[in-house]
């Protein structure tokens, strides 16, 4: 079959530890091709490749290294000269960095608009990056896309964008979260030094995070609470280290193992695009107690309990009422796996492959 579209897909962001960018990015790389077999898909990594633990999400299509790094000083002309290079019919910018010299057809997914959002929270150079780069490029693109109407309203409102302009597509939970089996919570339980009841809480160090908010109350809790949010945030948040338990950032089997293996997880953070970990968490079977801010309420409904981000009391109130009634915690869990059963990276790539035919003026082949 004759290769009649060329598409270069942004990997550049997969690097180090993933976040919720980069796994979208990998979902598309791995899903895109087997719907589309007639096209070419590329994938544009850092210059130093993808990291080589990414196991079932390494991508499967050709990979070329981009000249400079995500975001660097030099990114903006050498990514100009890369995609000169490459031709591709279409570039999808699958983060928040696009080429602003390059004057191809661009898809460009914004998750969010945290660094104008919350200024206080991110640096100078990515609000001035947002504002020189990203608004103009969006402006002139073929297709945007979103992961939220809460986020269709944030980006348009700070990059100057009609929010027709943006498409919303959800992301997907992959079915590699699932409710463990008592023997594997059993034995990650032991391997890790975890009791076998405890809270646990995800999120990073950043102020909108909000992981801060828990400090009041881990002396109250019936259960530890075991944080993960990177190396050294126990210390960083300052957290007692006789009441909370830190883990490394942990692969995908064993998130499955800590999120399967909680009295519930905590999501504090007061800025969310989408909400990814809860979701994921929602779909290991962990009730989940989360902020009622940002996307929370839309992308996780009633199946989580919402409190307001930045009351101690009111965490306090929802860890202890979770932890005492197993009805509402089995409530919650049945209610949880329904909501995340819905979130398809299928459908997110299928609907993903449509807007690429919108903008390359493709009829639909469906």
């Amino acid at each position: 079959m004759a290769i009649v579209v060329k598409v270069l897909l942004d990997l550049r962001m997969v690097r180090g530890h993933l976040h919720g960018i980069a796994r979208y990015a990998l979902e598309l790389a791995r899903r895109l091709p087997a719907l589309e077999p007639g096209w070419q898909f590329v994938g544009l990594t850092a210059p130093a490749g993808i990291p080589d633990d990414l196991s079932d999400l390494a991508p499967r299509i050709p990979l070329v290294k981009a000249t400079a790094d995500f975001l660097s000083t030099f990114e903006q002309p050498t990514l100009a000269a890369d995609l000169i290079r490459q031709r591709p019919d279409l570039f999808h910018a699958t983060s928040f960095s696009v080429p602003a010299l390059w004057p191809g057809k661009l898809v460009a997914t914004i998750h969010d608009a945290n660094h104008l959002a919350l200024p206080e929270s991110n640096s100078l150079t990515h609000t001035a990056y947002y504002k020189l780069v990203v608004a103009p490029r969006a402006s002139r693109a073929q297709a945007l896309i979103t992961v939220s109407e809460f986020s269709r309203r944030e980006v348009a409102a700070h990059l100057g964008l009609k929010p027709e302009r943006l498409q919303v597509i959800f992301n997907g939970v992959d079915p590699s979260f699932h409710v463990p089996p008592p023997q594997e919570l059993a034995d990650f339980r032991a391997r890790r030094g975890l009791p076998p009841k405890y809270f646990a809480a995800i999120g990073n160090t950043k102020p909108f995070k909000n992981l801060k908010v828990l400090l009041p109350i881990v002396e109250g809790l019936p259960a530890p609470l075991v944080l993960l949010a990177g190396r050294g945030a126990r210390r960083t948040l300052g957290f007692p280290e006789d009441k909370v338990i830190e883990l490394s950032p942990l692969p995908d089997t064993e998130l499955v193992r800590l999120y399967g293996g909680a009295c519930a997880v905590l999501i504090p953070s007061r800025y969310e695009g989408f909400g990814l970990p809860a979701l994921e968490a929602m779909a290991c079977g962990a009730p989940v107690i989360a902020s009622a801010a940002g996307a929370h309420p839309e992308v996780l409904g009633s199946a989580a309990m919402l409190v307001p981000p930045d009351n101690s009391l009111a965490w306090r109130e929802a860890c202890l009422s979770i932890f005492r009634d197993e009805g509402r915690r089995r409530e919650l869990s049945a209610a949880g796996r329904d909501r995340a059963a819905r979130a398809s990276w299928d459908d997110c790539a299928r609907q993903t492959l449509q807007v690429y035919r919108r903008a390359l003026k493709l009829k639909d082949a469906s």
